[in-house]
């Protein structure tokens, strides 16, 4: 049966037929929470991810077996899964106890099809139509990279889970971040889907391991600056210790524009919402607080600012609402 569905779009079976071409570059939890809302929107989307994560279960995982990081691949894939929960809950399931304390069963599964057919990117496409996944996630090189990042002392950080700790001890603010091998090639799923799409959206998400390593991969940076689609960034809502404390709205802007070697940025959206004092007092904790719109320094970049009330906590922490997010993306790009 048919039905509208948000912004006007038949829907069958609960799942957007067609809409526009979305492309969404980041990782880690900030990309998966924003894929979350953005397929009730439109089925063409395209999710390319970082792989530069070495930490946790993925670290491990990559050491061990010489494989991509699965983590942040697999939470974006069960973002945009059409599954039952339970399939949801055991890809997601870490074991407590053995030598396998920690790991996700979703990371072995991805770590299994790995094997069985005979590439990452084969892994990924499996698992998607396993799980019946709305539109396509793409890991943004094949290649096996590592992060560094340089601090204002000249500090060499080697590393993208080493990257917050060793920031936080030597309390210096990051100069810049850039991968090893440096000409690693992007996929060409990601540089064909970024040249089609209506809108490119950056973040949110952690600007110096999740964002930016996906602009150091050749070809990405390039094929973003000069695409016809709307450049959207959507900025993180607290400022994050480790990484970008202190940084106002312009500072994050300067940082991804600085590292891609182009203005990318056309749009900016941000939280306008109030956050709750005791989250707000939690952050204070760790020096955090809500990043700060240096309204003069955007004017002056031409970049175009809306705002609205995203503001959804969760366990405490303070995260973007998908729906309100998604709503107020797909209100500009019908604008535009």
């Amino acid at each position: 049966m048919e039905r509208k569905g948000p912004g006007g779009l038949i829907k069958n079976n609960g799942w957007a037929i067609g809409g526009p071409k979305i492309v969404a570059i980041g990782g880690g939890t900030g990309l998966s929470t924003l894929l979350r809302g953005l397929k009730a929107y439109t089925s063409n989307i395209t999710a390319i991810v970082t792989v530069a994560d070495d930490g946790g279960g993925s670290g491990i995982l990559r050491n061990d077996l010489g494989m991509l990081p699965p983590g942040d691949i697999r939470n974006c894939i069960l973002a945009l899964a059409n599954t039952e929960p339970i399939m949801e809950s055991l890809m997601q399931y870490r074991f407590k106890e053995g030598s396998l304390r920690g790991q996700s069963f979703g990371n072995l599964f991805i770590a299994a099809l790995n094997d069985i057919c005979g590439s990452f990117d084969n892994a990924i496409r499996e698992i998607s139509n396993v799980l019946a996944v709305t539109g396509r996630v793409v890991p943004v090189t094949l290649e096996d990279i590592t992060l560094f990042a340089e601090l204002d002392d000249g500090t060499i950080i080697r590393g993208e889970s080493q990257i917050p700790i060793r920031q936080i001890s030597s309390n210096k603010k990051i100069k810049r971040v850039y991968l090893e091998p440096a000409e690693c090639e992007a996929m060409p799923e990601a540089l064909k889907a970024i040249k089609e799409a209506d809108a490119v959206i950056i973040g949110p998400g952690s600007l110096y391991t999740s964002i930016i390593p996906n602009f150091m991969v050749k070809g990405v940076a390039k094929a973003v600056h000069e695409a016809a689609a709307m450049k959207i960034y959507i900025c993180n809502m607290m400022t994050q210790q480790g990484e970008t404390l202190g940084y106002d709205l312009s500072d994050h802007i300067n940082a991804i524009n600085e590292h891609a070697g182009h203005d990318i940025i056309e749009y900016a959206i941000v939280n306008s919402g109030r956050i709750p004092e005791d989250s707000a007092l939690r952050y204070m904790d760790e020096y955090a607080k809500a990043v700060e719109i240096d309204w003069d320094n955007i004017a002056a970049k031409g970049i175009k600012v809306v705002g609205d009330d995203f503001v959804r906590i969760d366990k405490g922490y303070v995260r973007h609402d998908y729906n309100a997010l998604s709503k107020c993306i797909f209100t500009l790009i019908n604008q535009k």
